[in-house]
């Protein structure tokens, strides 16, 4: 974890190379999966970030041996797995929700799976209440005590029909990590499919999995009675490519992003493309850069894939800031997403947030109850500012905005952004940025 704060000195163009490994969204789930294979597994690419941390440690507890012979390649032994308390699996997880997707695979390989309390400010009644759900579906039983919520399979778990009201990425986790060893077919329906769900996948299928991906996002999963390990190199982290690609516009830079691939990326490209950036695709990345003149205003709507991502919007709009005239994005996929530019007001940004979204603007993705607006006027000169960082994506954000403002910003509670941004600092200086680091 990086240490609370950093000073930057901003209004420099962040111009070099940087490298990206594998996505966070990704290696942390396929971490789990390295708990359904009855043989070692081994994961290349893997960033070093806390949340991988998180995720090791809970997997130590579970009896899990994890080495790392080099940087960037964990390697799990799981011939030992074995039953932890409630407290263990606690001290280890902190907000994290990935003991929810432990249950399925700790359901077939032990029998029972725990869940600490982990409280609604934590994680959200409904998410937990879907994951509950889906695991009951397939037979599981869940009881609930002080401690947190203990799960059983008396008679084991099998194959089901679910469908998503939404289609959301940890609920297709879920339904995944439980479906490959149930008894019987499963068909999962309104399923996410997002990259980092197909890498997962893939990861399964090597395994020795039996998954199908369908036509109008239907996955069939059917059930074998045993997994092997795997070998597998994680996919590049799309989050991150998007963030240092708005930085490198919103600075008037020129960054290399080494590791990121087109195919992947091509919504964000396109978008990229519309406000006036350059990009060149190279054989091992993808080249960055602010061509000079007038950025020109977008209108995004959030989405899941193959839409414009969520986490996209926020290092963006920090650029949006920058173009001429009035950008419009919609937030459609997370409510109260847009609590980061409130820093961005202050700093000298035009951007106005409508709660209720735009009831009245014309839209291709469909309305969601909750979703809201921002509507950003530029281009706006942002001056420096003393900055908290609220959240990831909100705090790179906040860091892009530090980086393109005039003056000097102080940024707190910069160890959020270890969380899914590895080697911050490191990356920052090789981008030839202004700042001194109090690690």
């Amino acid at each position: 974890m990086l240490s609370d704060q950093i000073v930057i000195n901003g209004g420099k163009p962040l111009k070099g190379t940087i490298e990206v490994r594998g996505a966070k969204n990704l290696v942390t789930k396929a971490m789990v999966a390295a708990l359904l294979g009855e043989t070692p597994s081994v994961l290349r690419g893997v960033p070093d970030i806390s949340d991988v941390q998180v995720v090791r440690g809970l997997l130590e507890v579970y009896g899990v041996g994890v080495t790392s012979p080099t940087p960037g390649e964990l390697h799990f032994d799981t011939s030992n797995v074995e039953k932890a308390h409630f407290a263990e699996i606690d001290a280890h997880a902190g907000a994290s929700r990935i003991p929810i997707l432990f249950c399925g695979p700790l359901l077939h390989r032990l029998g029972e799976a725990r869940i600490p309390d982990l409280g609604g400010c934590r994680i959200g009644d409904r998410p937990i209440d879907f994951h509950l759900d889906a695991l009951r579906a397939f037979g599981a039983v869940v009881d609930k005590s002080y401690e947190g919520i203990y799960i059983t399979a008396p008679d084991g778990l099998k194959g089901t029909e679910i469908e998503l009201p939404y289609p959301s990425v940890g609920a297709t986790e879920q339904v995944i990590l439980t479906a490959v060893r149930a008894k019987g077919t499963t068909e999962l329906r309104n399923a996410a499919i997002e990259p980092e769900i197909m890498d997962l996948i893939a990861i399964l299928q090597k395994m020795g999995a039996i998954i199908s991906l369908e036509a109008n996002r239907v996955i069939l999963i059917e059930g074998v009675d045993r997994l092997e390990g795997y070998s597998h190199d994680a996919l590049f982290d799309r989050n991150e490519v998007a963030s240092w690609a708005s930085a490198a516009l919103a600075t008037h830079g020129d960054i290399v992003v080494k590791g990121a691939r087109q195919a992947e990326m091509m919504t964000f490209l396109n978008v990229y493309r519309k406000v006036g950036g350059k990009f060149d695709i190279q054989d091992d990345g993808i080249r960055f850069w602010h061509p000079g003149g007038e950025l020109k205003p977008v209108t995004v709507e959030t989405d899941v894939h193959p839409g414009f991502m969520t986490d996209w919007q926020q290092p963006l709009i920090v650029a949006l800031t920058q173009a001429q005239g009035t950008s419009i994005v919609h937030e459609t996929v997370y409510e109260n997403r847009f609590g980061f530019t409130e820093a961005l007001g202050v700093m000298g940004a035009d951007i106005v947030v409508h709660t209720n979204g735009l009831p009245d603007h014309p839209r291709r993705v469909a309305r969601r109850d909750f979703e809201q607006a921002a509507v950003i006027t530029g281009p706006t000169p942002l001056h420096g500012a003393e900055l908290y960082v609220p959240d990831l994506r909100g705090g790179f954000s906040h860091l892009i905005a530090a980086l393109t403002a005039e003056g000097q910003s102080t940024i707190s509670n910069m160890g959020i952004i270890s969380r899914g941004y590895e080697h911050i600092i490191e990356k920052l200086a090789a981008l030839g940025a202004d700042f001194v680091y109090e690690g």
